[in-house]
């Protein structure tokens, strides 16, 4: 790779998903810049929780009173029906407050800045931006950013950069999962199960496992096998830029983008919280600012996960391919609690999975290195004992002198105990 790179670095913005209030108040808790966020309306993600009109404005005011953004996905494409209710929409979303819409249908983009000449418009991935020129004209129509294609490689990046406005701002994703076809636009779904991915619905069945079938003995499946669980060919890794941000920040890229509306809390607030501390390294003032301790990049092993790569930044599709040879998702960890409190020497915990008397449980601070507590002496709110929190959203206790930060992550490590109490 070329050693040329931008000339200014600046500390590029965290942008963390929020697919849900709770995911939200983790992005806040462990240190993103903004969120995006989507509605079940034009958002290419509305299979997940979400948010409604009536919570929006609760979620936007959540954001800005802790100093976030807040983008809005508008970024389905629209056929001629999702243009009925375009109007209705992007005036709820200015209501609400949203600092900037990210869409990828021009049409869309183009009623926005009719309706809306104030608002900031994002450019999707899913356009599919991959050089200079079409950012170019996509600023001169009114975007303040372009969210660049997946499919690009650090120098063109740099290379956009370079060639556009510098109050063009470039967004990238650094972290989640990758979609087997280019910039997302993938039929698959639509085809196999009716549920279109280019409006929200996608079923994701390059993760499902496949077999060949040969056309005059039909029903006679004939495996083809990767692993002893078959064959997973669209089955794409996920991406992890962790160790690669001075690269980024240094290639001109003005936001590090997790992937992520459609997991839970516990991965918005891990995932945030190491890219937050890799982030802050950019600008810190040690002689090593590419360093990250040990722990740090191991926060990304306790998530949920497929096995990672760098995408297509620093490799061609040939030299390092993108597919996963392992179906299912790397879990070796599990979100078990979040701390509610502490007094009179007990720990306050909400439970979220089940987990037992004794449990060694490690608990996440924002910003600092994890460390264990034992369960000993596991009781209800009211004081009786118990063998194990089993309940969703139990209130427990324990003693324990610690005093952890209200609202951080409690988890356990998996065990063949763990993963048979949890599928009782």
């Amino acid at each position: 790779m070329s050693k040329k790179v931008h000339s200014s670095i600046k500390k590029p913005e965290l942008l963390s998903p929020a697919g849900s209030l709770e995911s939200l108040d983790f992005a806040i808790r462990y240190g993103a810049d903004a969120v995006y966020l989507g509605t079940n309306e034009y958002s290419m993600r509305s299979v997940s929780k979400g948010f409604t009109s009536e919570n929006l404005s609760e979620g936007v005011r959540k954001a800005h009173d802790a100093g976030l953004c807040v983008y809005l996905a508008c970024n389905i494409i629209a056929h001629n029906f999702d243009l009925l209710g375009l109007d209705n929409f992007l005036l709820s979303a200015a209501a609400a407050g949203v600092d900037a819409l990210i869409v990828s249908d021009l049409g869309l983009m183009s009623r926005a800045k009719k309706l809306l000449p104030q608002m900031e418009i994002h450019i999707s991935t899913q356009l599919g931006v991959t050089n200079y020129e079409t950012a170019r004209v996509l600023y001169e129509m009114g975007a303040k950013r372009v969210v660049l294609a997946r499919e690009l490689g650090l120098e063109e990046i740099a290379e956009i950069r370079d060639k556009t406005p510098t109050d063009l701002e470039i967004e990238c994703f650094v972290h989640g999962a990758m979609c087997v076809s280019f910039s997302g636009r993938c039929l698959l779904s639509n085809l196999l199960t009716g549920r279109d991915a280019n409006r929200g619905n996608c079923a994701q069945p390059c993760r499902w496992n496949y077999a060949l079938m040969e056309e005059k003995r039909p029903g006679e499946f004939i495996p083809v096998f990767q692993d002893e669980k078959g064959t997973f060919v669209l089955n794409s890794k996920d991406l992890n830029l962790l160790e690669h941000l001075d690269l980024l920040a240094a290639a001109g890229i003005s936001s590090f983008k997790i992937e992520g509306r459609a997991k839970n809390a516990y991965y918005t607030g891990v995932v945030t919280n190491a890219y937050r501390i890799a982030t802050d390294l950019l600008t810190s003032s040690a002689e090593d600012k590419t360093r990250l301790q040990p722990w740090v990049i191991e926060e990304l092993e306790k998530i949920s996960h497929r096995p990672y790569s760098t995408g297509f930044y620093f490799d061609k599709p040939k030299e390092n391919a993108q597919v996963s040879f392992k179906g299912g998702y790397i879990r070796q960890w599990a979100w078990v609690a979040t701390v509610s409190g502490h007094s009179n020497g007990f720990l306050h915990l909400v439970q979220r999975n089940r987990f037992f008397n004794g449990d060694c449980l490690e608990i996440l601070e924002p910003g600092k290195k994890p460390y264990t507590v034992l369960a000993y002496g596991l009781t209800d709110d009211e004081g009786t004992p118990i063998e194990s929190a089993r309940h969703p959203l139990m209130k427990v206790k324990f003693p324990c002198e610690k005093k952890p930060q209200i609202g951080s992550i409690v988890r356990l490590k998996r065990s063949d105990r763990f993963d048979k109490a949890t599928n009782q």
